[in-house]
C-alpha cells in the first residue's frame, strides 16, 4: 500500500505560509464585518443570496470549464461592486450610523427584571385598551430591522409604558392611527404604515389593523399584537399567522416567549411556535 498517496492532500498544507493565514482572516473578516454592517436590516437576506448565488456560479464555472459563462461573471464584478453601494445605500447608511454608536440597548433585555417590566406594561396597557374598545397595534422588533417603516411614521423614542400605549391610542388623536413599533424596550415611533397582509385569505374578513398586523409579521420576524376597536378582542400575529381571543395570562405567557434569550443555535421565537400551532386553526374558524 502506498502510503505517499494517502497523504498528498496534506502536502498542501506545507506552503501555508504565516501571510497567508493572516490574509485568509483579514479576507474572513471583511465578509464579517459586512453581514454585520447589513445586521438587522431585511437586505441581510438579498445580500447572503447574491453571496451564496455568486459561489455557486463560480464553483460550477471552474467544473464544467464554462470558459464564456466565466469570463462573463468575472467582467460583471466591476458593476457589480459600483450597484452595491447604490442598491444598498439606506442600510449602509444605517449600518455606518450604527457603529458610531457606543452600545446597544438590546443589552437592555438581557435584564429579566426589565423584561418582566416591559410584558407587563405592554399587557396592562392592551387590557385597559381592549375592555374600552380602543383599537391599537403594537409591533414588536426582532432580529429583521424594522427602520424602513419606522421612517414612515413619527418618532418618538420613549421608554414602554403603558401611560404611554394609552394615549398614543387614544380615539381621534394625532397618534392613534397606524401601529406604534417597540425595539429593544423602546417605543421608537408611532403612526407607523405597515404592509397589508398579500397571503391569507383566511383572515380576509377582518379588519385594517389585523390584515397590517400579519402583513407585516409575513415580511419579517417581528410579532404584532391588535386590539380590535370593534369587539375588543386581542390578537397576536407571528410568521404570517394569528391567534385571537387572548386573555392577559395567555398574552403574557407569548410575549415572555418572544422575550426570552434563545439556547445555543435556537430561535427566541421557537417558544411561541406552539401558540400558533395550535391556535391558528381555531381562530381562522372564529369571526370578529
Amino acid at each position: 500500500m502506498d502510503l505517499t498517496n494517502i497523504f498528498e492532500p496534506l502536502s498542501v498544507l506545507r506552503g501555508i505560509t504565516l501571510a497567508g493565514v493572516v490574509d485568509i482572516l483579514l479576507v474572513a473578516l471583511v465578509f464579517y464585518l459586512i453581514l454585520r454592517l447589513f445586521q438587522g436590516t431585511q437586505a441581510i437576506q438579498l445580500l447572503r443570496g447574491m453571496i451564496l448565488l455568486v459561489l455557486i456560479i463560480s464553483v460550477l464555472s471552474s467544473l464544467l470549464r464554462l470558459r464564456a459563462f466565466t469570463w462573463l461573471i468575472r467582467n460583471s464584478f466591476a458593476a457589480l461592486l459600483v450597484a452595491l453601494p447604490v442598491i444598498f445605500q439606506p442600510e449602509l447608511r444605517r449600518g455606518l450610523e450604527r457603529l458610531g454608536r457606543t452600545g446597544s440597548l438590546r443589552n437592555l433585555l438581557r435584564n429579566p427584571e426589565t423584561v418582566n417590566m416591559i410584558i407587563e406594561e405592554i399587557v396592562d396597557a392592551c387590557e385597559l385598551m381592549a375592555d374600552r374598545r380602543h383599537g391599537a397595534l403594537i409591533v414588536l422588533e426582532r432580529v429583521t430591522g424594522l427602520q424602513d417603516y419606522v421612517e414612515t411614521g413619527a418618532p418618538i423614542d420613549a421608554p414602554v409604558s403603558s401611560e404611554l400605549l394609552q394615549t398614543i391610542f387614544y380615539p381621534n388623536t394625532p397618534l392613534h392611527d397606524g401601529a406604534v413599533i417597540i425595539r429593544a424596550g423602546r417605543i421608537v415611533a408611532a403612526r407607523v404604515v405597515l404592509p397589508l397582509a398579500e397571503h391569507a385569505p383566511a383572515y380576509s374578513h377582518l379588519g385594517t389593523r389585523h390584515r397590517a398586523a400579519i402583513g407585516i409579521t409575513e415580511q419579517t420576524d417581528a410579532l404584532a399584537i391588535v386590539v380590535s376597536e370593534e369587539t375588543g378582542i386581542i390578537s397576536v400575529a407571528q410568521n404570517g399567522r394569528m391567534i385571537r381571543r387572548l386573555g392577559r395570562e395567555r398574552l403574557a405567557n407569548v410575549l415572555r416567549s418572544f422575550y426570552r434569550l434563545s439556547p445555543a443555535g435556537r430561535s427566541p421565537l421557537a417558544g411561541i411556535t406552539r401558540w400558533f400551532s395550535s391556535g391558528s386553526s381555531s381562530s381562522r374558524r372564529s369571526s370578529s
